[in-house]
């Protein structure tokens, strides 16, 4: 059966006469409908009517006006109002602003801005690196997109992927304390992209990228490392890459394979697939065929991109050409950063014995989960609702802590790797099973060892 989600939770108010049970009716209702009932309460109770606010999760938008017509369909029962809590939640939009000092009297005007706030200027005019002590710089992050490649929902446009860039600034602040700000560019021009947010770094301690699609998004961060003194990270290759290592040595672990040994089917060859490989090869992977819309990633053409040419020069080492179904048998390890029913049952049972599937295209992965653990003695996916969760919230808060607090310039693989490494050592063998190889989003060691791991794996200069 299809997972509800809180993605799609619903409160409904409904009142009906006390003779007809309303609570009960409506319980009937939506349990029948095949929805999660997550509250219940009685608002107002008189004589005549009962009114009660029932809240549930839904599978999707479809499902959640299915069971607000299931209640409507009792006659007895009126539908006063459906409210959809995850908008509701977005109203006004997720984050805000706030003074860290007070400015309550006159003396506070006077030192945190004029004439005291000038004395601040001229000691950073004297001396940049003065920005970093006297300013948000030393802690803030620029969440920067052009919404070309929005979650799984494509090329929404910079309006559309505010939403998902608030989101990202609030998860950085929950989980690392650090600043972070949505930058959306109404311009999917490289060369715009690049000039904008060279202009506006000066504000900022570091540079996320995210929701850009390839090709492009590999030659905005390549050019933006080049022009920049402060850190670029793009979240949807390394961040996707440091977590699905982490899980990767973990799985690893428990079906007592070497990653140096097993055989890695890889279905996406874009953005997050080519950082995967990358760092799977940095970590000692030898045998990796990635697969596209197109076919098995065998040979570069003249007008591929740099990562393109990469995956061909480092990828399929014995010059594989076949489907991904006749790929698949034998394989121990299959990896999606792709789209959704790409894989069959056949293709999973066909999988070498101790197999690990990886199927992260979201919200619909690359085959049923429940289908994969039929077989395989390790599947995760980038879903909430199933073990396993691949999120790249385990990394970037980490990360980003780990470099502001290391005033560290640039990233290398090194880097991501020990990030990779640290998420995975908060798996101890004692809890290490097929349902627990990568650890909480929620657990606190993470961020903390994540971001020591950087500034430890960062060049010394």
């Amino acid at each position: 059966m299809e997972s509800t989600s809180p993605g799609y939770a619903i409160t409904i108010r409904v009142d009906g006469p006390p003779s007809a049970q309303p609570v009960a009716e409506i319980t009937a209702a939506i349990t029948a409908a095949g929805a999660s009932i997550t509250a219940l309460d009685v608002v107002e109770s008189q004589i005549d009517r009962v009114v009660v606010d029932v809240s549930c999760d839904a599978h999707d938008s479809d499902h959640a006006q299915r069971i607000t017509a299931a209640i409507a369909q009792n006659p007895l029962l009126t539908v006063r109002k459906v409210s959809d809590r995850t908008f509701l939640l977005h109203l006004g939009g997720k984050i805000e602003v706030t003074s860290k000092v007070p400015l309550k009297t006159r003396d506070d005007l006077s030192r945190a801005y004029t004439p005291g706030v000038a004395r601040i200027s001229q000691a950073i005019a004297a001396d940049k690196e003065d920005a970093r002590r006297l300013t948000i710089k030393r802690n803030t992050v620029a969440v920067v997109t052009d919404g070309s490649a929005v979650l799984g929902l494509g090329n929404i446009g910079p309006e559309a992927a505010l939403p998902v860039m608030e989101g990202k600034a609030a998860l950085f602040k929950r989980f690392a304390d650090v600043d972070a700000w949505p930058v959306c560019l109404d311009t999917q021009d490289v060369d715009e992209i690049v000039r904008t947010v060279q202009i506006i770094a000066p504000v900022y301690g570091g540079i996320n990228l995210e929701d850009i699609s390839a090709p492009r998004c590999f030659e905005v961060e390549r050019r933006l490392r080049e022009l920049l003194d402060i850190p670029v990270f793009h979240d949807d290759q390394h961040g996707t890459a440091i977590v699905v290592l982490a899980a990767l040595q973990n799985a690893l672990k428990l079906v007592k394979k070497n990653i140096a040994d097993v055989k890695i089917i890889m279905s996406g060859a874009g953005a997050a697939g080519t950082a995967v490989a990358r760092l799977l090869v940095a970590s000692g992977a030898r045998n990796i065929i990635g697969f596209d819309k197109d076919g098995v990633v065998r040979e570069a053409k003249s007008d591929d991109d740099i990562m393109r040419k990469w995956f061909v020069d480092n990828c399929n080492p014995g010059d594989f050409n076949g489907s991904i179904s006749d790929a698949m048998n034998g394989a121990d390890v299959f990896i999606g950063v792709s789209a959704p029913n790409v894989l069959k049952e056949a293709d999973v049972a066909s999988m070498a014995a101790g197999s690990i599937v990886f199927a992260l295209a979201n919200p619909d992965p690359e085959i049923d989960p429940s289908i994969a653990r039929k077989y395989a003695a390790v599947v995760a996916t980038g879903r909430s609702d199933h073990p396993n969760q691949i999120n790249n919230v385990l990394a970037f808060p980490g990360i980003f802590r780990g470099l502001l607090d290391g005033h560290i310039h640039k990233i290398t693989d090194q880097m991501l790797v020990a990030a990779a490494n640290a998420i995975s050592d908060c798996v101890s063998s004692e809890q290490l099973n097929a349902n627990f190889i990568i650890p909480s989003v929620f657990d606190p060691r993470v961020v903390t060892n994540v971001a020591a791991a950087v500034r430890a794996a960062a060049p010394k200069n």
